[in-house]
């Protein structure tokens, strides 16, 4: 599913990543860990195509057989939209939309029929405990409401591949665990792969992986 080599970045003289290799296969989970400023959420963003890597000759990136490298800014975004879902530890949830209409916004971006997209994201919705919430707006969400809400915009593409960022850390012992479980439930029932970003040692442990990063390298 994934195969990186040589991520190297650089933010002025301050070198974030410093070769990092990584192969991840299809339909894993797999948590990474590590300090504040290892470099974990750098790696995800340039994994999930969001930044790019310095030292682009030596570097190679490939996603479900497609070579990154290659792609220009248009061909990424639109291989982004479709392939790849995204879930930050602040929900990111445009304030003015309701839940449905957050949800459906990866799917207008693609081109889907407004019809078909709504169904999707009322199916996306029911099956994540929210057939209530269709029409709230995130101010009227809780924490976790809001959280599942994100889960559904990153699904409704049906992409081959999650990253999330923290997508535990506002949320409350219960909600968290539920959050957990969640996504071993989409895996098996969806098949996708998770690339997951976390502090919380209990659910980096029930990953398939736990990758470990110190400085920059990832060292177990």
């Amino acid at each position: 599913m994934i195969q990186a080599k040589n991520i190297h970045k650089y933010y002025g003289d301050l070198q974030v990543l410093k070769g990092v290799d990584i192969h991840i296969k299809k339909g894993e989970i797999v948590s990474i860990v590590g300090a504040s400023g290892a470099g974990k959420t750098t790696l995800l963003q340039i994994l999930g195509t969001l930044d790019r890597a310095s030292k682009k000759e030596e570097f190679e990136l490939i996603i479900n057989n497609t070579n990154i490298n290659t792609l220009g800014d248009k061909a990424l975004a639109k291989f982004r939209n479709e392939h790849i879902g995204f879930i930050f530890q602040f929900h990111q949830l445009l304030p003015e939309f309701t839940a449905l209409e957050n949800v459906c916004l990866p799917a207008f971006i693609k081109g889907t029929k407004k019809s078909d997209a709504e169904n999707r994201a009322k199916e996306l919705l029911d099956f994540l405990g929210l057939s209530h919430r269709h029409h709230h707006k995130p101010s009227e969400l809780s924490g976790g409401e809001q959280q599942r809400v994100a889960v559904a915009r990153a699904l409704i593409n049906n992409p081959d591949l999650i990253f999330a960022d923290e997508p535990s850390g506002n949320l409350d012992s219960e909600s968290a665990e539920n959050l957990h479980n969640l996504f071993f439930k989409l895996r098996d029932e969806f098949g996708q792969t998770f690339v997951i970003v976390t502090h919380n040692e209990e659910f980096a442990n029930m990953a398939d992986r736990k990758l470990t990063m110190v400085d920059g390298n990832i060292v177990s």
